[in-house]
Formats: structure tokens, C-alpha cells, sequence
């Protein structure tokens, strides 16, 4: 990833908070996370040692290498850990207590793919090698490791989809562009 192109990508992540208020420590480790993304060499390890220092606060564990598009929304930077092998589209959102993480064993041995504008609740798990498609609710609770069409529901522990078009209607708002990262 080249410099020049942190700053779209940090003011589209701004832009999906709308009117409200953004938190001053969420901003700043949106900042140093995009910065870290787009550095090379020695700056790098700077911004790097900024992002752990600002996720250790609140216990943010999202770490660089993860690839997540622009128009990212942390609702409540509280308790996040994902996996850095992890691949999220534009226009997340997650909340709080939220682990997406790898499975080290059996079919699904791997991390998760997420599509664009997937709304992900408190205390969501998501492991293993699975596809999440586009537009999906991911209801507070649940424990996913399973595949995931696009335009669905999914809800409870085990995992119970239920295929609904518009999915994350009034749930993604101010969403950005449709160029991925």
C-alpha cells in the first residue's frame, strides 16, 4: 500500500459517523491504524508502536496486516480482538466484545472473509476459514463459523441465517464508496 492514499481512506472511515460525535480515542487509533497500514520502513514501526499503545486502553486488538476497507465503524472500542490474517470489506461496523478470529484445526481451519456492509453486534464471535457476503446482520450474541450469503440475518449460537434482502437497512448508515481497499 502506497502513503499518498491513508487519508482517503481515514476521512471515509470519519465520514460513516455522520452527525454524531467521535469519540477522541477512537478517531485517534482510527488514525494511527490507517497510518500504520499505508507506512513503510522505520515510520511504520512508529505508527505501529502508536496503534498498540491507543489499542491497549480500551483493549482494541486489530493489528495492521488485517485488511479492512474503507468506511470502518467501531460503535463502542471496547473489547475488540481480530485476527490479523482476517480480510473485511467497506462499511463495517462493529460493536463491542466482538472477536473474529482463526480456527487451528479441521474443515474450516483459517480466518474469515467478510463482504461489504456487514453489521456485526456486541459480543459477536466469527472463526474459521467461512465467507460472510454483503449486506449481513450479524445479531449481538452469535457465534458464527459458518458461510454466510450475502443479504441475511444471522442470529444465536448455533448460527441460524435467515436470507432477508436489505439486511442492514437503517443499520449501515453514511455508507462510502465502492472501491475496496
Amino acid at each position: 500500500m502506497e502513503m499518498s492514499g491513508w487519508r482517503a481512506v481515514f476521512e471515509a472511515d470519519m465520514y460513516r459517523y455522520g452527525a454524531s460525535k467521535v469519540d477522541k480515542y477512537i478517531k485517534k487509533w482510527n488514525y494511527f491504524f490507517r497510518r500504520c497500514q499505508y507506512a513503510s520502513g522505520g515510520k511504520k514501526i512508529i505508527w505501529h508502536l502508536l496503534l498498540l499503545k491507543h489499542g491497549a486502553k480500551h483493549g482494541i486488538e486489530i493489528d495492521y496486516p488485517v485488511k479492512i476497507g474503507k468506511g470502518l465503524f467501531i460503535a463502542h472500542p471496547y473489547g475488540i480482538t481480530i485476527n490479523d490474517k482476517c480480510i473485511i470489506g467497506m462499511n463495517c461496523n462493529i460493536h463491542k466484545g466482538v472477536t473474529i478470529g482463526q480456527e487451528n484445526r479441521g474443515k474450516r481451519q483459517g480466518t474469515p472473509i467478510i463482504g461489504d456492509n456487514v453489521w456485526i453486534g456486541m459480543n459477536v464471535t466469527i472463526v474459521g476459514n467461512i465467507k460472510i457476503g454483503n449486506d449481513v446482520l450479524i445479531a449481538p450474541n452469535t457465534y458464527l463459523n459458518c458461510d454466510v450469503p450475502s443479504h441475511s440475518i444471522v442470529l444465536g449460537n448455533p448460527a441460524r441465517i435467515i436470507v432477508k434482502d436489505n439486511a442492514t437497512s437503517e443499520y449501515i448508515n453514511n455508507i462510502v464508496g465502492d472501491q475496496q481497499l
